[in-house]
């Protein structure tokens, strides 16, 4: 019989490790964060992590270079000033066959959940779904929510060279709706632009996953789907890639060429989709924060690390440092916007 003392460890963070070695040895201080005079729970709404028993199921393994211990990980927040998070798994299985990514989606949402209830003064995760096959996403969506407890669900930017609004998705996008439940993209690349993305400079990570996130809205939108399920919740990594940096070209394509617009009839301009969008504040610099805001709406951005991977350790900072926002704004990005989409 597995205990709760197996399970934790057998848990490794990019990877998800926890509790024993953590709880074992003295707890840094932590970073309070305070706005205004005001306390804010800070919440960090783009974390990875992963499961070695998952990825082995699917013959693979974790990067030993990206395995972060539970102390180690905890640690980083506290330091940082961020006081959750909420765990997703980047999605890696949508080639995998059905009765495999059955089990492999079972195992790392029950993780997960076991996960977060350990400590849930520090974690929420946003459920996995096997999207490639539309029926199974939403019985695992079912599961992962009411059962287990999970906040939402994570996809990737596209399924097997499949955008998310195609009509084959509907049923998940309407399950997720009737739920109430955020949804997070994070893109996986651009796999069909390989060849022009080799060369010096990482770009097809530096350009190929914002891209895809461009793309993969920019469909949503123009698609219909955001008219089909009005209600739904969906949060973009990366501040949204590229599209919120040239929006307004999306409503000139249909003042320019109408025919182009015509096939499916929007209820509104493009660029106004993007206020019923989340998006998280992992943009780097003051003014592309001040921009993006100043596009989609303070009130629809949240506070994202990438951890653990490097991008930035300032994500407190970046919100709390950049000009022109209101306390209640910063308060919102930095945790109290989070916390109401995750029903926290």
């Amino acid at each position: 019989m597995t205990t709760r003392r197996d399970f934790i460890k057998g848990m490794v963070f990019t990877s998800c490790a926890l509790l024993e070695a953590a709880r074992a040895q003295a707890p840094a201080r932590r970073r309070e964060v305070v706005v205004g005079g005001r306390r804010v729970r800070t919440i960090d709404v783009h974390a990875h992590c992963a499961f070695p028993e998952a990825m082995a199921l699917m013959g693979r393994k974790v990067a030993p270079a990206s395995l972060v211990m539970a102390e180690d990980r905890i640690r980083a927040m506290d330091e940082q000033g961020i006081d959750m998070e909420a765990l997703s798994i980047n999605p890696n299985w949508y080639a995998v066959e059905r009765d495999v990514v059955s089990q492999v989606i079972r195992l790392q949402n029950e993780k997960l959940a076991e996960l977060c209830a350990a400590r849930p003064d520090r974690f929420v995760a946003f459920a996995s779904v096997a999207l490639q096959y539309p029926d199974l996403a939403v019985e695992q969506l079912d599961y992962a929510v009411k059962k287990l407890g999970l906040r939402g669900a994570g996809l990737g930017g596209s399924v097997n060279g499949e955008e998310l609004a195609n009509p084959k998705f509907h049923p998940f996008w309407a399950r997720a709706e009737e739920l109430g439940v955020p949804v997070f993209i994070h893109p996986q690349g651009t796999a069909e632009l390989k060849g022009r993305l080799q060369g010096n400079g990482g770009l097809e990570n530096t350009i190929g996953n914002p891209l895809e996130t461009t793309l993969a809205l920019s469909h949503l939108i123009f698609e219909g789907t955001l008219d089909r399920f009005p209600g739904l919740k969906i949060c973009a990594a990366h501040g949204g890639g590229y599209l919120p940096s040239y929006a307004p070209r999306s409503d000139h394509i249909c003042l320019t060429f109408p025919d182009r617009c015509a096939a499916v009839p929007l209820k509104k301009r493009p660029t106004e989709y993007l206020k019923q969008l989340y998006f998280d504040a992992l943009v780097f610099t003051p003014e592309a924060l001040r921009h993006l805001a100043a596009q989609v709406g303070a009130s629809q951005l949240v506070m994202g690390t990438d951890y653990p991977f490097p991008w930035t350790r300032t994500s407190v900072d970046h919100i709390l440092g950049t000009p022109g926002f209101s306390d209640a704004e910063r308060r919102a990005m930095l945790g109290e916007t989070a916390a109401k989409l995750l029903g926290i």
